[in-house]
């Protein structure tokens, strides 16, 4: 089954007035309300592998020096994960795990390692496999180990099942991986965007500073949690790599923030499962009217200084979802995740790491073996859609 581009929301939504370039403020907002420095004196996220499926990220920056593993390209090109023409990819890494160095940007969970997965070239002409490439970016991240998937990317897929998507998505759930995708930033309602509409992800809305829906932000029932879009410091220019230190960063951020406020839970407690790091996230995060959950931002805006610092948010069972106990168990086999293994800290830039398709244990190889056997079934195997940028001011959607 061809899978049809509809839009790309791709979430790069840090666009500011050209020429505003300044100075990045060395704790952004965020950072102070979530007391990052505080987190910091118990962990910083490490033995936790965060993968960005996403634009490639850019392993060079010096705020990113050290932490960016070798990943893997799943574009028609294959230049590397290393390579990243639009920023988006390499931004969200930055908000997971920048040092700042650079005048860069400054993550939450400076000491994860970021695995590049990179499924498209940049927002004029997108390189996609469509369901199958993001699909084979999750089964990748599995077997290479990480605990948390962040998908910022949504490009508009055709309603319907998609059976690769199904696999992946239920082969991470039974590996004990916890996947993030943004809901989109159309200020839509019940629409969220792919991947975030599927069952066994976790739909990421963006919030103000007073954890409150902002408008762009996609709404409705598949919302779970939110984090911080506000005011978020982006690249205003690439590959320049100048940061405007307020923009709307988008329900993008948002899900980096999310991906790294989880990172951070599991390396302070790395015995827990997924479902247990998930419940602490959602019994603790902020919601300014006091009510359990809505379609808005979900359980609300996490809040993982209070997991970590305050002792807050009982974990629970360790096989039992907060949200997606029902179809987790209706799986075939069921997922009743163990603790996943701490992740290899990532080697500085330029080590000699296997590379996906390599051969080098033939750990990567079976990207490829998949894209063949799309070809050979439907006649296609990647497919390069021009898809025109729908822009809203300031947001690139």
């Amino acid at each position: 089954m061809l899978a049809v581009v509809l839009a790309c929301a791709l979430g790069w939504l840090g666009l500011a007035t050209p020429g505003a370039h300044a100075d990045v403020e060395d704790r952004p907002w965020y950072l102070e309300t979530l007391r990052a420095e505080e987190i910091w004196q118990e962990t910083r996220g490490e033995g936790v592998t965060v993968a960005v499926i996403d634009s490639g990220v850019d392993a060079s920056r010096p705020e990113l020096a050290g932490r960016v593993l070798e990943g893997t390209d799943l574009t028609a090109g294959a230049q590397g994960a290393h390579v990243d023409i639009e920023g988006h990819g390499t931004t969200m890494a930055g908000l997971i795990a920048g040092s700042g160095a650079g005048n860069g940007v400054r993550g939450l969970a400076p000491g994860v390692s970021i695995l590049p997965v990179r499924m498209m070239t940049d927002s004029e002409t997108l390189t996609f496999g469509g369901d199958l490439a993001m699909a084979q970016g999750i089964e990748y991240a599995v077997e290479q180990g990480a605990r948390v998937i962040n998908i910022a990317v949504t490009p508009g897929f055709a309603p319907g099942s998609s059976p690769e998507m199904d696999a992946a998505v239920a082969e991470a759930a039974r590996q004990g991986v916890l996947i993030f995708a943004a809901v989109g930033n159309q200020g839509t309602v019940e629409d969220v965007s792919f991947a975030a509409d599927r069952p066994g992800v976790v739909g990421v809305a963006a919030t103000d500073e007073d954890a409150r829906r902002l408008t762009y932000s996609n709404a409705g029932s598949r919302v779970m949690v939110a984090a911080p879009g506000s005011d978020i410091p982006v690249y205003c220019d690439w590959p320049d790599g100048e940061l405007c230190p307020t923009a709307p960063g988008g329900t993008s951020a948002a899900s980096a923030l999310v991906s790294a406020s989880a990172a951070l839970v599991w390396s302070a407690h790395p015995e827990w499962t997924k479902n247990q790091v998930l419940r602490a996230l959602l019994e603790t995060a902020e919601r300014p009217d006091g009510a359990e959950r809505d379609d808005e931002t979900g359980y609300g805006m996490v809040r993982p200084d209070r997991v970590i610092l305050d002792g807050e948010g009982d974990p629970g069972e360790p096989d039992v979802s907060p949200l997606f106990a029902d179809y987790e168990a209706g799986l075939d086999p069921p997922a009743t995740p163990a603790p996943r293994p701490e992740s290899p800290d990532a080697e500085p830039s330029g080590s000699p790491l296997p590379q996906a398709g390599t051969g080098e244990g033939d750990s990567g190889s079976w990207p490829w073996i998949g894209l063949l056997g799309l070809a050979i079934a439907g006649g296609l195997g990647t497919v390069v859609w021009a898809v025109r940028r729908r822009r809203r001011p300031g947001i690139r959607a």
